[in-house]
């Protein structure tokens, strides 16, 4: 088995090369690739080809080229005509959409089935002057592409990705009067360079302005530098001269590692790196696979070829066979390289002489001792290194065989060796058509290999890869059958009805599913009905009425926004509704929903007041407008338009027949009237806006003492409610001589005991003295309480000989730490009851 392993493998100075099939071409004997221009995805992406019409027998004025898109396998997914602009050429992002550059520098980006994305362009320059050359790059952003102008500046784009791609321009190189003989891009250190040479010298250009003249350490005469490649890592560059010379170096042109002559003077069909190890040469069906130290493989092609640059290696298209072309594993080398004594090669060994029975596995399991653990894990590693089904199985069995003898070794890395070899085998199908390598799949990741399987429109396989990897429903089923529904409503072959019956069926179980985002999509595909009728499988209110408010169903959004009982979302469909209608068109369909005009109407309370008045008129709603004018009439610090205000209030009141309003209100114009004539006359604005009783309170703090008693009179003020208020008052302004000249007018109609209180409250004891002997003889102990007086208090206490009044003047006593007294108080009331 190492020899059939090995027999593809060609020797490059100490390192080993190979070149594996990956499939027969599925367009063999349909096209010759030699006559077509031909951009191709890495990672196992789609072919995009054109027909090169410079290799056409016969050219039509009027010519319009057909794009193919084609799987890894050469099966066709679609062909479009091209009907824009001068197609000047097209690549592919990293998330595989064909970028179509037009040589007036717009840019239309198509996803592989042709649905066109979107459009942009690379700045007004580029459309006006045209451009010559472009070049599409991968950078630390994204997809760039950049552009040469028939000017010869260079327009760079870092990301396609974005909504709206900036375009930078570079500095320009003095002097240049024609086309540059190569140049490229160059990304390091998230920085964007464009290597430009002028046959023999070199530029480097930075979008600041800067352009820096660079020279590589050659030894060998150069007049131009006809060709250029960077690697995949941007860490080297490769320049190939007109005399045929190939410098391969660092990036940054400072360090050398080879110069080979490749005695070839014409401008190879490709160059490219393979992987960041080699350099690929192809011209006339020959490959030369150089190396950093001067050493090469010759490949001689049986047919023409296009070289497709990866992370691992280099992919070789052609009419009959796709290949791979990559630097052999050091891990695979040590397994099977002939005469090895590596650990994995020694397991294999004792796996296969187990199989066959023989007891020399038992030697080989000896000599490897304490090395069974790093045995394993070269053949575990060495099966994601394969291609071969039967040689990974051979591996994993192996590596399966050594755990038996390995105390403790963790399973895990076998079991995910064996999904993602499973993986890998499943998708290297040629309906499929993803030949992904296990190192290409750690860098794309498995949730970015999964959006290539939705891409390709294989929701099947998708859905099995995620439930095989038993991923969760949010990243892999419900996932994937969005996807499939976004698709699904694009369609025009079925009725809304029956599409829309399919979508609910198949998402009927499937969690997370969000139903506005496929109705949106239906929407965008003019399917409005379609789009409505999903609408009501959304279990998010505010995701339904946002898309009906987008789609201009506004009652339908009212009407959603009612039924979700949320109502900040009824305000947002409500401000929607009132910028849309006229306002005579909104109030009439307020009135057809009354949840939403009371949800108005409290909005415009506590914001746009004026709008009311237009809701109640209409209505004859006279409560409502009283109510309204009322307030509006306590809002305004105009006191004829408060006094206008109240009138209306109080007409709106007798249209609603409330009486006792129409003479509150009454009362109040009044009162308004009376306030005015003080602010008058007092020369004062302190009245404005009280009330009765703050206005009578507000005359006693001024000690306009009779002009209160009057606005009692007028306005019938009850005799206990101005006693308490004047007697409150003037005891808080310190009227005391007034406050005892009041209580004498007649007898209180509250009693005395509130002038008490009062007194001790603005902390004039001497003043409550007055009111005590007024007071009646149940309350003359608790106010001489209040006053201070415990010893008077108790003596009347038992003077009356009331148990109740004799136990709370001592509780107090003992409280204020008065116990002596407490006592005497207490000794004296049992001694009087025994007279």
């Amino acid at each position: 088995m190492s020899i059939a392993v090995t027999a593809d493998w060609t020797p490059m100075g100490e390192v080993y090369y190979r070149k594996l099939e990956l499939y027969q071409m599925a367009w063999f004997e349909q096209l010759n690739i030699n006559n077509y221009i031909i951009a191709a995805a890495p990672y196992g992406g789609p072919i995009a080809m054109m027909r090169d019409s410079t290799k056409s027998a016969t050219k039509a004025p009027n010519h319009r080229p057909i794009i193919y898109i084609y799987n890894a396998a050469g099966i066709e997914l679609t062909a479009f005509t091209w009907d824009c602009g001068h197609l000047l050429t097209f690549g592919w992002s990293q998330t595989e959409e064909l970028l179509c550059v037009q040589y007036d520098g717009v840019v239309h980006v198509y996803d592989m089935f042709h649905t066109h994305k979107r459009t942009f362009n690379m700045g007004a320059e580029a459309k006006d002057t045209r451009i010559v050359e472009c070049k599409i790059f991968d950078s630390n952003y994204g997809t760039g592409i950049a552009v040469l102008t028939t000017s010869y500046r260079v327009f760079v784009v870092t990301n396609v990705d974005n909504p709206t791609p900036r375009v930078r321009q570079f500095a320009e190189v003095p002097g240049m009067t024609q086309p540059p003989s190569s140049w490229c891009v160059i990304t390091l250190d998230r920085q964007t360079h464009v290597l430009m040479a002028r046959d023999n010298e070199l530029y480097m250009l930075e979008n600041t302005g800067q352009c820096v003249t660079v020279a590589p350490p050659a030894t060998a005469d150069v007049s131009a530098y006809v060709e250029m490649s960077i690697s995949r890592n941007n860490k080297s560059i490769a320049l190939l001269a007109d005399n045929g010379t190939l410098w391969v170096g660092s990036s940054d042109l400072k360090k050398v590692y080879c110069e080979f002559e490749t005695k070839c003077t014409t401008r190879p069909k490709q160059l490219v790196w393979c992987a960041n190890g080699a350099v690929a040469y192809y011209q006339n069906n020959l490959l030369l696979l150089i190396g950093p130290e001067k050493h090469f493989i010759k490949y001689t092609m049986d047919e023409p070829v296009h070289l497709v640059a990866e992370i691992d290696g280099i992919r070789l298209i052609g009419n009959r066979l796709q290949e791979l072309v990559q630097k052999v594993p050091g891990v695979v080398d040590d397994v099977f390289r002939i005469g090895s004594i590596a650990p994995g090669c020694m397991l294999r060994e004792a796996w296969k002489e187990y199989e066959a029975g023989s007891p020399k596995a038992d030697e080989y399991l000896r000599v490897m001792k304490n090395k069974l653990a790093a045995a394993v894990d070269q053949c575990i590693e060495a099966a994601g290194c394969e291609h071969n089904p039967s040689i990974q199985k051979e591996l994993l069995k192996a590596a399966s065989f050594g755990k038996h003898f390995v105390a403790g070794h963790n399973p895990k890395p076998f079991v995910d060796m064996c999904q993602m070899l499973r993986v890998l085998n499943a998708i290297k199908d040629y309906r499929i058509g993803i030949p992904l390598t296990y190192t290409q799949l750690e860098h794309l990741s498995l949730g970015v290999l999964i959006d290539r399987l939705i891409n390709r429109k294989l929701y099947p396989v998708a859905i099995e890869l995620c439930q095989y990897l038993k991923m969760s429903d949010a990243e892999g089923r419900s996932r994937i059958l969005a996807h499939w529904a976004c698709n699904k409503v694009q369609q025009k072959n079925a009725g809304d009805r029956e599409i829309a019956e399919a979508i609910v069926s198949k998402l009927r179980n499937a969690p997370g599913i969000s139903y506005s985002e496929i109705a949106l999509k239906a929407c965008e595909s003019g399917q409005r009905e379609l789009a409505i009728k999903l609408l009501d499988y959304e279990p998010r209110s505010r995701e339904q009425v946002r898309l009906l408010i987008r789609m201009k169903e506004d009652i339908k959004a009212l009407q959603k926004s009612l039924d979700s009982g949320d109502p900040d979302l009824v305000y947002v469909v409500l401000t929607n509704l009132e910028a849309l209608m006229k306002p005579s068109e909104f109030l009439m369909t307020l009135r057809q929903y009354p949840l939403a005009e009371g949800l108005f109407i409290k909005h415009c309370k506590y914001g746009e007041r004026r709008k009311l008045r237009g809701i109640y008129e209409p209505n004859d709603n006279y409560r409502e407008i009283a109510i309204f004018e009322t307030e509006e009439a306590y809002i305004t610090d105009n006191w004829e338009a408060s006094k206008v205000c109240l009138r209306k209030a109080m007409e709106a009141f007798r249209m609603s027949r409330n009486d006792f309003a129409v003479k509150a209100t009454e009362d109040e114009l009044r009162l308004m009237v009376d306030q005015r004539h003080m602010e008058e006359e007092y020369k004062t604005s302190a009245y404005s806006h009280l009330s009765l009783h703050e206005t009578i309170k507000k005359l006693i703090e001024e000690k306009r003492l009779n002009r209160a008693d009057a606005m009692r009179n007028k306005f019938k003020v009850p005799d206990k409610h101005y006693w308490w208020l004047k007697m409150t008052t003037l005891a808080e302004t310190g009227q005391w001589e007034e406050l005892d000249k009041f209580s004498k007018t007649k007898k209180s109609p509250i009693g005395y005991a509130p002038f008490v209180h009062a007194c001790i409250k603005f902390r004039n004891n001497q003043e409550s003295r007055k009111y005590t002997a007024k007071l009646l003889a149940n309350e003359k102990v608790k106010g001489l309480m209040y006053a201070g007086e415990l010893q008077e208090a108790g003596n009347l206490a038992v003077l009356n000989k009331n148990e109740d009044e004799v136990n709370m003047v001592v509780q107090k006593c003992t409280m204020t730490g008065q116990r002596q007294l407490a006592e005497k108080i207490h000794n004296h009331y049992i001694a009087s009851m025994k007279r």
